[in-house]
């Protein structure tokens, strides 16, 4: 491999042997499917290949398909509309011989290529209203298909993409100010008209968690409940009550990280938190290092996701955040998030390469 950022490599290779170790103790309990964990260990090997390839492929050669990209990524994510299973309410996966894909997770990494190329080429031009309303449109056709699923999580986070892309130009503050009115609006009409009211309840039981605890409050409740239990070493691996007895719902996605909190305690659970700040860090650094306006955008984008799935999914296991569904990168179970996000962070290790040439 040519150049890459070891530290990085590291650390995601860290977090997927955390992965591997906690899915393999849920795997244990009777209620387990086996066959699930088979599949993680090969998308895991499969995601390092990924990852691997696309980090020695020039960045630049992948940009020129960035708007090909864009479009395809866009009519399949109005194919799953169409033609997609639902899943706890949200209509965003594709069933293809016994294995879940969801396109969403794929659609970030080609809006954040196809957002990294446009602003490079009109970084100097976001001063004018017509180019913000460009990098909007752009940005809004992805938000309303994703909401139209609906998925709040993964649109909150395309709208935190392309927020922290857009700061990095030349944009005026007035025009933020302006963007951010419109997507307040949007976000009030969308819960007074458009929201489940499974959604609703998500959202009003984080204002409000003891609103309805045995409902909507539930898993909040067991989540934190696994994340105390574990004190500062933890349960033990296997020996979690609340999550090897099934009292913590979704234990192998959204609420992983209680699990890693009730078995290996406050050290297991820091010592993850610690990876992925530091892998943030590291990239957010590197990325203003960049001389390369386009390699920047790369970068920019991809730790603005990263950072975003990270704060949501640890935010909502510790009660400080909605439920919205939003997997823990490189740890959760599921092949769509895991190849997706090594998939880009490949792309992003290339980008990085600028700074030894």
């Amino acid at each position: 491999m040519k150049s890459p950022d070891w530290w990085l490599v590291s650390g995601t290779v860290l977090l997927m042997s955390v992965s591997t170790v906690i899915l393999y103790s849920l795997n244990q309990t009777p209620t387990s499917d086996s066959l699930r964990f088979e599949k993680q260990l090969a998308f895991i090997v499969l995601s390092l290949v990924t990852l691997g390839i696309t980090s020695q492929i020039n960045y630049r050669r992948i940009l020129q398909y960035a708007y090909i990209g864009y479009l395809v990524w866009f009519l399949v994510l109005i194919a799953v509309l169409i033609f997609g299973t639902t899943v706890n309410g949200t209509t965003g996966w594709f069933q293809l011989a016994g294995i879940s894909i969801q396109p969403v997770e794929f659609a970030k990494i080609a809006f954040i290529l196809a957002a990294a190329r446009f602003l490079a080429d009109n970084s100097f031009n976001m001063e004018k209203w017509g180019t913000v309303a460009r990098f909007g449109a752009m940005f809004g056709l992805y938000f309303a298909t994703v909401l139209l699923q609906p998925d709040l999580g993964s649109a909150l986070i395309l709208g935190g993409i392309a927020s922290v892309m857009g700061l990095a130009t030349s944009i005026r503050p007035r025009q933020l100010l302006l963007i951010g009115g419109v997507a307040l609006l949007v976000g009030v009409l969308s819960f007074s008209f458009y929201l489940d009211d499974f959604q609703k309840n998500r959202l009003l039981t984080f204002v409000n968690p003891e609103n309805d605890p045995a409902k909507s409050g539930y898993n909040v409740r067991q989540a934190i409940i696994s994340v105390g239990s574990g004190e500062w070493f933890g349960r033990g691996l296997g020996l979690g009550p609340q999550s090897q007895l099934s009292f913590l719902p979704e234990r192998e996605t959204d609420f992983i990280f209680a699990v890693i909190g009730e078995e290996l305690g406050f050290i297991g659970a820091g010592t993850v938190v610690l990876i992925f700040a530091a892998m943030i860090w590291r990239l957010w650094r590197l990325s203003r290092e960049l001389h390369d306006d386009v390699a920047r955008y790369i970068v920019i984008g991809y730790v603005a996701m990263l950072f975003g799935q990270v704060l949501i999914n640890i935010g909502m296991n510790i009660g400080v955040m909605p439920v919205t569904g939003i997997p823990l990168p490189f740890i959760s179970a599921g092949g769509s998030s895991l190849l997706a996000m090594s998939f880009g962070l490949g792309i992003t290790l290339n980008a990085l390469t600028e700074l030894k040439r």
